[in-house]
C-alpha cells in the first residue's frame, strides 16, 4: 500500500535528490527510515491512570499502540521509583510512518498557535530531526473536551542522509515548514 507522501517521495522527492547531490544509484539518495513519538508523563510517578490516557491519546495520533517507558532508576527527589511508567513512545515505518508525516504537515503543524515554521537547526549531525511539540491537541484525531491535560511530546524523524544538509533537502522536498 502506498500513500500519497510516499509516492510523491518516488516520483517528486528521490530524482530532485539524485539531481541535486548528483547520487549514481538510487541507494544512495535518503530516505526517512522511521519517526519516533515519545510522550513523557511525569504526572504517572503520583497518578497511575495518568499514563492509561497518554497511551489512548498517542493511539489515536499515531494509528499504533505505543509502549510504556519505565524508570531504569530511582530519583527519590522526584518520588521515582525503578519500574515506575514515566511515558509512552512509538516507532513508526513504512505506511504508518509516511501517513503520520503527512498529518504533521498539513494538518497539525498549522495549528500550532503563533506557528511560523520549525527550526532549521535541530539535526544531530547523523541527519536525523528532533521536533517538540507544546500539546497534542492539535492533532484533530484528539478531543479537546475529553483530554485532562496538556502534554508534549518529541518527534523524532530518522533517516538514511549522512549529513545534515541532506536530511534537510529531503525534508524541504516533503514541504516541511523550515524558518532558517
Amino acid at each position: 500500500m502506498r500513500t500519497r507522501l510516499h509516492e510523491h517521495f518516488e516520483t517528486v522527492v528521490r530524482p530532485a535528490l539524485m539531481k541535486e547531490f548528483s547520487y549514481e544509484n538510487l541507494h544512495q539518495c535518503p530516505k526517512i527510515e522511521k519517526i519516533v513519538i515519545n510522550m513523557g508523563v511525569g504526572e504517572a510517578a503520583a497518578d497511575s491512570k495518568k499514563i492509561n490516557v497518554a497511551v489512548d491519546e498517542l493511539t489515536a495520533i499515531a494509528g499504533q499502540k505505543p509502549v510504556v517507558t519505565k524508570a531504569r532508576k530511582s530519583i527519590a527527589v522526584y518520588k521515582l521509583r525503578e519500574g515506575m511508567s514515566i511515558g509512552t513512545k512509538v516507532t513508526l515505518r513504512r505506511a504508518k510512518m509516511y501517513e503520520f508525516l503527512d498529518r504533521l504537515i498539513t494538518i497539525a503543524l498549522p495549528r500550532v498557535r503563533d506557528f511560523r515554521g520549525v527550526s532549521g537547526t535541530s539535526f544531530d549531525g547523523r541527519g536525523n530531526y528532533a521536533l517538540g511539540l507544546k500539546e497534542q491537541l492539535v492533532f484533530p484525531e484528539i478531543d479537546y473536551d475529553k483530554v485532562d491535560a496538556v502534554r508534549g511530546m518529541d518527534i523524532i524523524i530518522v533517516t538514511t542522509a549522512k549529513t545534515d544538509a541532506e536530511a534537510k533537502a529531503l525534508l524541504k522536498g516533503f514541504q516541511m515548514p523550515f524558518i532558517n
